[in-house]
């Protein structure tokens, strides 16, 4: 049960004395639907209400406070409302205009009568020679001047919602907070920096910043906040990472004589980084705990052979082992990697396909219910109801990030107490995968596999793009195959790039070459077809968005041209780069950008072409696509997603987040139900910042 003493934060916002329903709806629109998700919405900017000069002195465009007399009105003509209300004020250096549209002129009238002083504050502009100020903020007599706030807090804000009703709701949540039980126990901060607030003194000073630096990270309120959500983080994962390690999984002892037999087979030798990864997987099977384990590895790893040893070590122990892939054409290329080698060990292996019909199907079925078939692979057709597995002890999910939470578990449930590896080719880096992939295990493989070409990396402007096409003509002449990537698959008036289906047209009528397209928007089947035209080499180059940015293998594809590149992000330009470099032949890739009409190229588009030609080391290319991602990035908006957290920043909070790991597993080490005092403080912190979860699964499991 939440704490009683939270009530107060969860409470509807139309509890607040001034919340309406309808205010409610734009609240919730910007923050959320409760007190506390108020309370955790901090400001994004403020104004500063200091700068006090005279009018003919005041800087245009810029927030001022300046002391007035009124000297006239100037109401609108009877009957046209649209012409705005003018009041005349003036001091001893010039006149300012203040406008009102839709005003009520009695109320304005009797309020501010001709030769009234006023301070008001606002902002100041010129209309036709004139000194004006619309609607301003602030209108009062200047005995009541101390009563204008030096700097104000700015909201974010819906269409409706105006900043004065956000503050004034703001206002009344402040004061529902009271102090709470402390649940930060050892310190964070280091030797001579300030010591952090405790959580209600953190949320009051959060929405009450005196300067720019009280909106950046690195103050004290919002780094205290920082820590509270990312210890909540790190706490909720680690406690689901512990009841899962008491729900009894099954020890898989395997068998060497498999495993070396497995090894013999291969035309080549594990590196040893695929050694270690492997080691950390056999020891996770072979214990008694289930395994819940992820296994990222760069472009070309290897980390399918990995996971083909991890299967073997499920069948030397008796069960079965499923390789789920996202799509059909990626189970096709692991069934073609791996049945060669099935079939050395003498071990049967079946793809299940959704195209899969009548007797084939019942009879691939048949093998796998009765256990007689080892090892599956498939597509989402491992998930139908008909596919019954005898005995499922090892779910090897390919490209996790592919696949929901609930198509996982539809696959865990074919399992008794199922080991689960989890793969992704795409290199994750440590502060995401500490708050992402927590509540499990990680291996890396960070080494490539002897015989991997560098793949040579330029960027060139789109004004070169008669030079690219001569090019691919002559790779092509060669017999190379080429990638084409465009961001978009129709033509879209406000960006103004290419589509997939215009490019195509264009290439064939440019290079005279046979043409593929395949793009988001064709059905699975469609796409499934046109790739493997490409891989059988049926067509010199295959034009596409993103959807071969993982799992096409074509070792005879040697040009990856990637338009529009400085729209891409850092980690999905190295996952499209991976697709050539996989044969024997010298590989290139292409990166062409626009900088518009003359304009330089962007400071972070630029670093991130720069990164990406400089290293082809995935880890170094995904810390650096976490530091140059950011929401006000105009060049790769697609990439930068929603902020996971309200305070914690993954770039500038990584010491926050280290803390905060350590102290989640040494707070589960010592205190796994949080039973004591402190672990009743962390319960409040885990309802606080929405990890209710984690907290209501503390005795279920």
């Amino acid at each position: 049960m939440r704490p009683a003493e939270l009530n107060r934060y969860f409470a509807d916002l139309t509890s607040l004395p001034g919340v309406g329903p309808k205010t409610a709806a734009l609240l919730q629109k910007v923050a959320g639907p409760r007190i506390i998700d108020l309370l955790l919405t901090g400001p994004t900017g403020l104004i500063d209400r200091s700068y006090r000069p005279k009018v003919g002195e005041a800087i245009l465009g810029r927030v001022a406070t300046v002391t007035v007399t009124v000297t006239a009105h100037t109401p609108p003509p009877t009957g046209r409302r649209l012409i705005p209300y003018r009041i005349l004020t003036a001091d001893d250096t010039g006149y300012l205009t203040l406008v009102f549209f839709r005003a009520k002129r009695e109320w304005l009238e009797t309020r501010y009568p001709v030769g009234t002083s006023l301070t008001v504050s606002g902002t100041i502009d010129d209309y036709g020679g004139a000194r004006q100020m619309t609607h301003p903020d602030y209108m009062l007599r200047p005995d009541h001047d101390e009563t204008l706030p030096e700097v104000e807090p700015v909201y974010p804000l819906t269409a409706g919602l105006t900043l004065p009703t956000y503050r004034r709701a703001v206002a009344a949540a402040l004061r529902r907070v009271a102090p709470l039980a402390e649940w930060r126990a050892p310190p964070l901060e280091g030797d001579g920096a300030p010591p952090l607030p405790d959580w209600a003194d953190a949320v009051r000073t959060l929405h009450a910043p005196q300067s720019e630096r009280d909106l950046s990270p690195s103050s004290p309120a919002r780094r205290r906040l920082a820590a509270d959500e990312l210890l909540s983080n790190q706490l909720a994962l680690s406690l689901i990472r512990h009841r899962r390690q008491q729900i009894a999984g099954r020890a898989l002892p395997g068998d060497p004589t498999l495993m070396e037999g497995g090894r013999a087979a291969l035309p080549f030798r594990l590196t040893a980084a695929q050694d270690q990864a492997l080691a950390e997987i056999v020891a996770d099977m072979q214990s008694p705990a289930r395994m819940v384990r992820l296994l990222q590895g760069d472009v070309g790893s290897g980390k399918t052979m990995v996971a083909f040893f991890a299967l073997l070590q499920a069948i030397g122990s008796g069960v079965q082992g499923a390789l789920m892939a996202p799509t059909e054409i990626l189970a096709l290329q692991h069934e073609e990697t791996l049945r060669p080698l099935c079939d050395r060990l003498g071990l049967s292996l079946v793809t299940l396909l959704g195209r899969d019909k009548g007797p084939e199907r019942a009879a691939k079925r048949r093998g796998v219910a009765e256990g007689y078939v080892p090892l599956v692979i498939g597509t989402h057709a491992l998930l139908s109801e008909d596919v019954v597995f005898r005995d499922l002890g090892l779910i090897v999910v390919d490209e996790q990030h592919r696949f929901g939470v609930t198509q996982r578990l539809s696959l865990q449930e074919k399992g008794r107490r199922a080991d689960i590896l989890v793969m992704t080719a795409t290199p994750i880096p440590r502060s995401l995968a500490l708050t992402t992939y927590g509540d499990m295990s990680v291996s890396q493989i960070r080494e490539k596999p002897p015989g991997r070409k560098p793949v040579a990396t330029r960027a060139l402007p789109t004004t070169r793009l008669d030079e690219v096409m001569s090019a691919i003509g002559r790779a092509a002449a060669r017999g190379d195959q080429i990638y084409w990537v465009c961001p978009l698959v129709e033509e879209n008036d406000q960006l103004a790039l290419t589509s997939v289906t215009e490019r195509a047209a264009s290439l064939a009528d440019a290079t005279g070459l046979d043409i593929a397209a395949v793009h988001g928007r064709m059905s699975p089947q469609e796409k499934d077809a046109v790739v493997a035209r490409f891989a059988r080499g049926d067509a010199d180059v295959l034009v596409a968005t993103t959807v071969i940015e993982v799992g096409v293998n074509t070792p005879n594809a040697t040009i990856m041209v990637i338009e529009h590149a400085e729209r891409f992000g850092l980690a999905q330009l190295h996952q499209l780069r991976g697709r050539v470099g996989r044969g024997d032949k010298p590989s290139s890739c292409l990166l062409l950008y626009s900088t518009g009409d003359g304009e330089q190229l962007g400071k972070t588009a630029k670093a991130r072409l720069n990164t990406l030609r400089e290293t082809e080391d995935g880890f170094v290319i995904a810390e650096a696509d976490l530091a140059l991602r950011g929401p006000g990035d105009a060049l790769g908006t697609a990439q930068s997603g929603q902020a996971r957290f309200r305070f914690g920043d993954l770039s500038a909070h990584k010491d926050v987040l280290e803390w905060a790991h350590q102290e989640a597993a040494d707070i589960v080490r010592h205190d796994p139900y949080l039973d004591t005092k402190r672990g009743a403080a962390l319960r409040t912190l885990l309802y606080l910042f929405g990890q209710d979860e984690a907290a209501r699964r503390l005795r279920s499991g």
